[in-house]
């Protein structure tokens, strides 16, 4: 029963879901505050080559050494954050192009590709990595048994950060306050709100959280590192927001959902299901669902039936309000 194809997807696109899911919690709170951050996919990229690094080279146990990737891998796409939020927010450049830049400049033709080749990463299996561990009696349960309690620790945090950060946006003063910096900046402002301070916290903590992501991948999904190994994972996430109506709890159910998809087709073949032309389909599935959010959203009218922050993607200068 617990090797099913229904269970072996469900369970697999839990794991395969969890980097979309931190790397979509941090892209929400940053365009709650007004940010569009298009970054994410390098974000991720620095993050899972940092946190790799520090696998292979730190040794302090299992759990220190695991502990210390995870906190490197969140500074490390905190600091590319901080290069977008000073050209954003500070220069008050387009947040599209900063975006656009930031993912070629980090991605797997620039910064996270030198990193990993330049520290001789590459073809290295990972020293330690995030696995099951919880009693086995527990994981052979039927059904809930790989569902539930086959996961790592880093699924298990990711639900804490759904439920903070669902609790953060709507139940605590500075989570008001952002959502107010992302509806209407020059309010918030009037009301002594620091616009600049809120953005540029909200943009760097969305660098974190995909740093996050991308560590999941290289240390818990592919304890490996390869160029490109996020595989665009950071463009989902962002249309993981956008498919998610901007809440959390829809970002956990939207997470799984593509992570089920990105499984599918090696479960089908792993199974022998021979279905043609439709693995090719189920695998790219994923990407063209990504592609036909972004273009649904691209109109106005689209962005405001979906409950999108009204200021999204808008710079804001005191002096011109």
């Amino acid at each position: 029963m617990n090797n099913s194809l229904i269970v072996v997807v469900i369970a697999s696109g839990i794991a395969y879901g969890t980097p979309l899911l931190y790397a979509a919690l941090g892209e929400l709170l940053a365009e709650r505050s007004g940010v569009l951050n298009l970054g994410v996919e390098g974000m991720m990229l620095v993050g899972a080559v940092m946190g790799f690094w520090t696998v292979e080279r730190v040794h302090a146990g299992t759990v220190g050494t695991l502990g210390l990737a995870i906190l490197v891998a969140a500074v490390a796409g905190a600091a590319m954050a901080a290069i977008h939020a000073f050209l954003v927010i500070t220069l008050r450049a387009s947040q599209i192009v900063s975006g656009l830049a930031l993912t070629i400049f980090a991605g797997a033709a620039g910064l996270s590709s030198y990193l990993g080749n330049n520290l001789n990463l590459a073809d290295q299996p990972a020293l330690h990595s995030f696995s099951a561990f919880l009693p086995r009696s527990m994981q052979r349960w039927p059904l809930v048994g790989p569902i539930l309690f086959g996961q790592n620790v880093l699924v298990y945090l990711s639900w804490l950060c759904v439920i903070g950060v669902a609790l953060y946006l709507s139940r605590t003063r500075p989570g008001l306050n952002v959502r107010a910096v992302g509806e209407s900046p020059a309010a918030a402002d009037t009301m002594g709100i620091n616009v600049t301070r809120y953005r540029y916290a909200h943009t760097l903590a969305g660098g974190a959280f995909a740093g996050i992501g991308g560590a999941t991948v290289t240390l818990a999904i592919t304890p490996q590192w390869v160029d490109g190994i996020t595989e665009g994972s950071g463009w989902i996430a962002i249309a993981l927001v956008i498919f998610a109506f901007w809440r959390p709890d829809l970002c956990l159910v939207g997470a799984y959902f593509f992570g089920a998809l990105q499984t599918l087709a090696p479960q089908l073949q792993a199974r022998n299901i021979q279905l043609g032309p439709t693995v090719l389909w189920t695998s790219s599935l994923p990407y063209v669902m990504t592609i036909v959010v972004l273009v649904f959203v691209s109109s106005g009218t689209a962005r405001r039936l979906l409950g999108a922050p009204a200021a999204l993607g808008t710079p804001y200068s005191r002096e011109e309000h």
